[in-house]
């Protein structure tokens, strides 16, 4: 059969452009390759000389590729990536010939100007020199684009003073911090052989997908990336008809050249479905290191956008492009693993009998429960706050669910101390002849819970769509570790060590069962309950940030190395005015089209009625009562937009005027944000009133149904 122009083997083009370790192996000296292996393991810095081996071999291996370019490609705290490029080429020879060069210096440094990155004034306007630092854990790759190629060598931000200004470096500290403590842990079950611990990550990414052309009649879209008005459609999401449904074929051709990128960039995308809501998404890859996992995640954000404009469409990461249906969150699957394949999640077979389960997962619940306040902050971004909470997303209470089987085996610890069974999976039948009957699993899973266990892994469910997954991970490796470096801190200083081993996890299961919840996070007995267990109920980003720089955050934080106090005071400030400033351009880019979109048209509208009803009377005299009472209700709802349109300029100066920081936060949440939502609601009703054909922007049945 002749292959058609479409056919690639997905084997084949899979990392084609990752400078990987076996293109490292096939191209670099051996003694070279040895010593990066050697730096990778053991965490060691690399020398000069072998880095411009590297280098060489990196810059001909990209130029077979198709590079003129290079850049450090690394994530400041904007949300996305940022890079500067260098082409290969150096000052013209004698004889007028260019030579092509890249050496281990730049390979391993990079200069940017970090003078207009945010830096929560830790660095001044003029104070201009930061530093990218190439992270060799993730391997370069070739970007190929309408640009061309570029290498692009993943790398971390610091300032010149040595401060992170980005998600990358926190990161890698964080992971330094969970391998050192799991490894004292692992040490005190007898494990000699075990040499790395690695927190293992599996983000999955929900999306929407667009028609490009409807998009750009969106102002609101454009500017925010969500819909700042619109009525719904006679038809949502209720009949569940889009989860899981057939993918229709324009959606489909997109997904099959998204996942053509992302392979050939080492990318293991892996599953894809249609969501929850009309036009909404989701990918999810196989789990990577976290911080590759990082990289690789920006990367499939970047790929869904560049690839959509190839198809006429357009895709929309905001956690609530539209009001009323499914928002867009990305779970986050994690796990530790040994450099030996252990992952220290795996219960077993028999997960009372397993100690070092137990402890692992008891510290755990005694990490997340400690620092609630701060794996809730790690989940908060402006979108967020319309997604967490409502009936679509976990509460913004965290709470930890562990399923049947584990549960019980906690409740058997705490009442008498020790636990001698564990519940097993029964016989699923389905009651017909020609299906087979299998095990299910012992236990069901709770789409409701922000933190749930899920068979050998933690999946904490808040993180929003267009979030970078570093800081969640940061806070979960940071807090694991802190747990994991207290239990140790008892074990080996024990006398007995299986007596002191059976008494800390019945302690951590005791102390924090609170934690624990398996029932349904959405319903207002749980809101209810969690006051009563003293779990903190965060409602929005602004809420969230203090949690950042509290002296329990500083002193856990400076412990494992992994921010110092004025990282995190600068990340706050950094939020606030992230908060204030998002806040600010949805609230002019609601008085723009309010001013010079929506009243118009409802002005032409009302005058095209007026002038009919004059024109019938003059007739006919004919009975015109529905038309002025339809009238009647247009003009009362184009004078209460007025009117809140009014309210929202006025209210929008001032806290354009106000200093940075949480005043101006709070402000913009509170009377901001409310005047927006007083303003959106006569307009959402006009829509539903004046002509389509007069009405200025696409509705959300042409958006979310016309793909």
């Amino acid at each position: 059969m002749e292959k058609s122009s479409e056919y690639y083997n997905v084997a084949e083009i899979f990392g084609e452009n990752v400078f990987n370790d076996t293109v490292m192996q096939e191209r670099l000296p051996k003694k070279v390759y040895q010593k990066l292996k050697q730096t990778l393991r053991e965490g060691k810095e690399l020398d000069l000389e072998t880095a411009d081996v590297i280098a060489h071999e990196m810059k001909e291996w990209a130029i077979e590729k198709g590079a003129t370019h290079y850049t450090h490609w690394f994530q400041p705290m904007t949300g996305v990536t940022a890079e500067k490029h260098d082409a290969f080429i150096t000052a013209p020879m004698e004889n007028g010939k260019a030579l092509m060069s890249f050496s281990g210096k730049e390979l391993i440094k990079g200069e940017p100007d970090a003078s207009s990155f945010p830096s929560g004034g830790l660095r001044a306007t003029f104070e201009a020199r930061g530093y990218t630092a190439w992270d060799c854990t993730s391997p370069a790759f070739v970007r190929q684009d309408a640009a061309g190629a570029t290498l692009c060598v993943p790398t971390a931000f610091c300032s010149y003073t040595g401060e992170a200004l980005d998600q990358k470096t926190p990161l890698l500290r964080s992971m330094e911090a969970i391998h050192t403590q799991a490894l004292r842990l692992l040490r005190l079950f007898g494990n000699t052989t075990s040499k790395k611990v690695t927190a293992s990550v599996g983000p999955e990414q929900e999306y929407f997908i667009v028609d490009r052309q409807t998009y750009l009649k969106r102002k609101d879209l454009i500017f925010t990336g969500r819909t700042l008005f619109g009525a719904m459609p006679p038809k949502g999401q209720e009949m569940d008809d889009h989860y899981f449904g057939a993918i229709r074929e324009r959606i489909a051709a997109y997904m099959r050249d998204v996942n053509k990128e992302l392979w050939k960039l080492g990318v293991s995308a892996k599953t894809q479905h249609n969501e929850v809501a009309p036009a909404q998404h989701e990918l999810a890859p196989i789990y990577a290191s976290a911080n590759v996992a990082a990289d690789h995640n920006q990367l499939v954000m970047e790929t869904l956008k560049k690839v959509a404009g190839r198809h006429g469409l357009q895709c929309l990461l905001h956690e609530k492009p539209f009001a009323g249906v499914n928002g867009s969150g990305k779970h986050n699957n994690w796990s530790l693993i040994t450099d030996d394949g252990i992952n220290l999640l795996d219960p077993g077979v028999t997960p009372h009998e397993n100690f070092q389960f137990l402890l692992v997962l008891t510290s755990i619940l005694k990490a997340v429960d400690i620092h609630a306040d701060l794996l809730r902050e790690s989940a908060a971004d402006v979108g967020n706050d319309h997604r967490l909470g409502a009936n679509e997303a976990p509460p913004a209470i965290i709470s930890v669910f562990l399923g049947e089987q584990l549960e019980d085996v906690i409740k058997q610890l705490i009442s008498t101390g020790e636990a001698t069974h564990s519940i097993t999976g029964s016989m699923l039948e389905t009651g017909v002849k020609t299906l087979p009957d299998f095990m299910k699993d012992a236990t069901d899973r709770n789409r409701t819970s922000p933190f749930a266990f899920t068979g050998n892994k933690f999946e904490f469910r808040m993180i929003g769509s267009q979030d970078s997954i570093a800081q969640s991970n940061v806070v979960l490796n940071t807090i694991v570790a802190e747990a994991f470096a207290q239990a140790c801190d008892v074990l080996e200083n024990a006398e007995n060590f299986e007596t002191a081993l059976h008494d800390l996890i019945k302690k951590n299961a005791t102390e924090h069962q609170r934690i624990i919840f398996n029932g349904n996070g959405y319903s207002e007995e749980w809101v209810e309950e969690a006051e009563r267990r003293g779990l903190p109920n965060i409602k929005s980003m602004v809420d969230a940030i203090p949690a950042l720089n509290t002296e329990k955050a500083v002193k856990l934080f400076e412990k494992f190395n992994v921010f110092t106090r004025a990282e995190l005071d600068s990340r706050v400030e950094i939020e606030y005015e992230t908060y204030a400033k998002e806040i600010n351009i949805e609230a002019k880019a609601m008085i723009d089209i309010a001013g010079k979109q929506i009243i118009p048209a409802v002005i032409q509208y009302a005058t095209a009625l007026a002038n009919s009803i004059n024109a019938v009377k003059a007739a006919c005299g004919a009975d015109v009562s529905v038309q002025t009472e339809l009238l009647h209700e247009v003009s009362s709802l184009l004078k209460e937009t007025k009117s809140a349109l009014k309210r929202l300029i006025e209210v929008t100066g001032q806290g354009a005027s106000m200093k940075e920081g949480r005043e101006q936060a709070v402000f913009y949440r509170d009377a901001v944000m409310s005047a927006m939502n007083e303003l959106r609601t006569p307009v959402d009703q006009l829509e539903m009133m004046v002509d389509k054909e007069m009405w200025p922007m696409p509705s959300y049945g042409d958006l979310i149904f016309e793909v």
